[in-house]
Order: structure tokens, then sequence, then C-alpha cells
């Protein structure tokens, strides 16, 4: 198989397994989760992008490319309270280090999902799958007839991920990407990342951030007494936006709850905090798009990140 292509695999029933309870309404997602087909009724729609390419080039521990099969499993036995069905529509698989072309063949399936009225959530990965789902984001309102649309980014992350790409292109990189691609097209820049390190960051990319009008809040300012005004900070960003696209780096976590990503965090978030933000992000009826990012299930200690993955993509589909 060629290494400068992208692979599409479909839909594994071997990845939904779990016990089956004799009660009625008892169902869990392994239950309800369907293949996607043409013509399927609108509802959420995973797909995996099994690509870490991006990671390597920026010099992070691999493995990100085995995430969207355990988040699956993870998944898999967690109780059904859905309403609209969910599909799985399988991954999009690098080849090597085919990472553009992994992209825009991620950015291709996207498009379409949203056309077919889909809520498509992507499993990655590593967070060189954020370039890609805002593209996909992008290209389908072009083709809806959009020619400035406001799209919130919002990252939950230890990272800027706002390196200059001109020297390379990496899981480092991608809303630096998105930003010029917003220039270039005469579009308004909407970021906010949620959870930095400082620690973490450069003097650079902090000045980066500040440069493009970042929103930004600290690690160290998510604390229950302050989560009201963070909330309320969020919202403001939410009114300004038209469209929202919602990406989640697992590292955003504090290590003990997400050992198994490319770079553990020392302090992180608590999953407890980052919950309430998530929630007033799904209800705001803009999200349009969501993807979780960097589960690393080789590092993981006893399936924690799998399972925190599992559990924000069943808050984030909560809401049908």
């Amino acid at each position: 198989m060629s290494s400068d292509r992208s692979v599409h695999q479909d839909f594994d029933s071997t990845l939904w397994q779990g016990r089956t309870d004799p009660e009625p309404d008892s169902e869990r997602w392994h239950q309800k989760i369907q293949p996607l087909t043409e013509n399927a009724s609108p509802g959420c729609a995973l797909i995996g992008f099994a690509c870490d390419a991006g990671v390597a080039r920026n010099q992070g521990r691999v493995g990100a490319a085995e995430g969207p099969a355990a988040l699956r499993r993870a998944l898999a036995p967690l109780a059904w309270h859905r309403q609209a069905p969910a599909y799985d529509a399988g991954d999009v698989s690098c080849e090597g280090d085919a990472m553009e072309e992994t992209q825009q063949a991620l950015a291709d399936r996207l498009a379409s999902l949203l056309a077919a009225r889909h809520f498509p959530v992507v499993l990655g990965g590593g967070h060189e799958v954020a370039f890609a789902s805002w593209s996909g984001l992008a290209r389908h309102l072009v083709a809806s007839g959009e020619t400035a649309p406001r799209i919130g980014i919002i990252n939950l992350d230890a990272h800027f991920d706002l390196r200059d790409p001109r020297h390379v292109r990496s899981s480092g990189t991608p809303f630096a990407q998105i930003a010029d691609e917003c220039r270039a097209r005469g579009w308004p820049f909407r970021y906010a990342c949620l959870g930095v390190s400082r620690a973490a960051n450069t003097r650079a990319l902090f000045n980066r951030a500040d440069e493009l009008g970042v929103m930004v809040r600290e690690d160290r300012d998510f604390q229950p007494a302050r989560l009201d005004e963070i909330q309320r900070d969020l919202e403001r960003f939410l009114v300004s936006c038209d469209y929202l696209y919602l990406t989640i780096d697992l590292d955003v976590l504090p290590a003990a709850e997400a050992p198994g990503v490319s770079a553990p965090a020392a302090r992180g978030v608590s999953l407890a905090l980052i919950e309430p933000l998530i929630e007033a992000i799904r209800d705001s009826g803009k999200l349009r798009l969501a993807d979780l990012a960097e589960l690393n299930p080789g590092r993981d200690i006893d399936g924690r990140t799998g399972r925190a993955a599992a559990r924000l993509v069943h808050l984030l589909t909560l809401n049908d």
C-alpha cells in the first residue's frame, strides 16, 4: 500500500461490544450504533482520524493513530440516552507520513456529513485533526453560500498549537494554519483556548495568541470559585460567533485523569470543571462539529484516558 495516500476503513462491529441487560429501556451504545449508510436520517456521526503523523513531526509520543479504536471500545458499554440515531462512519487512516492527504480526506468526509445534516464527532488521532475538521466545516459553509462566516473555534487544550507552519506543519500548528486560511479568505479568526499551561507554551506563543486576539484562559484560572466568571467569558465568545467548532485535546486533563496522551499535564483542568463548559457549548444551538484528539492507548493506564474521552463523547451527544 502506498505511503503517500490516506485510506478509508469501514465500520468495524468488533469494536462495539458490551453487556446486554434484560430490563426494558436499558440499551447501551453498542446496541444502538449503526453503520452509516447513504440517505441515513440525520444523527450523530462518529468518524475516526487514525493518524499521528503530526505528533511524530512535533517530536511527541506517537500512538494516537490507535485512539479511534480505543475510544469506540470505551464508548460501547456506556448507557444510551439519545433520541436521535448515532452512526459509525469508519476511519480515515494515514499511511506513513501522509498527514496532508489524510487531512484532506477527512475534510472531504466531514463536508459530506455536514451537508447530510449530521453532527460529526471526530475521534482522533493527533491534534493535526483540527486543521482537517475546520477545513471540512469551512468547505460546507462555502457550499451553503456563506461568504464570511464567524466560526468560533473553542479548544480545550494545554497548548495553543499556534507554532509557525512555515517551518513544519504538525500537531503543533493547526490553529496557526487556520488563522492563515482565515486571513487569505478575508474571514474573521475567532479562537478561544481554554486550559493553557504557561509552563508548556513559550513567550512567542503567548505573544502570537495576543496578536491574533485569542481568548485565553490558563489552567490555573480553572478553580471552582472562578467557574462562573469563565462561563460568562465563554458566553460572550459564543454570542460573537455564528457557528462553533469544539476541539478537545485530552492533554488538557490532569495526568491522573488522562495519562494516555502524548504530553501528560502536570496540572491540567479536571473533567468536573470542563463538563459545564462543554454543556454550554453543546446547548448553544451553534455547535456544528467536534473532535477529540491525542488519545494514545499505548500510554494509557487502566483505560483512564479512553474512559474520560468516551464520557466526553457521551456528554456532547446527550441533547438529541
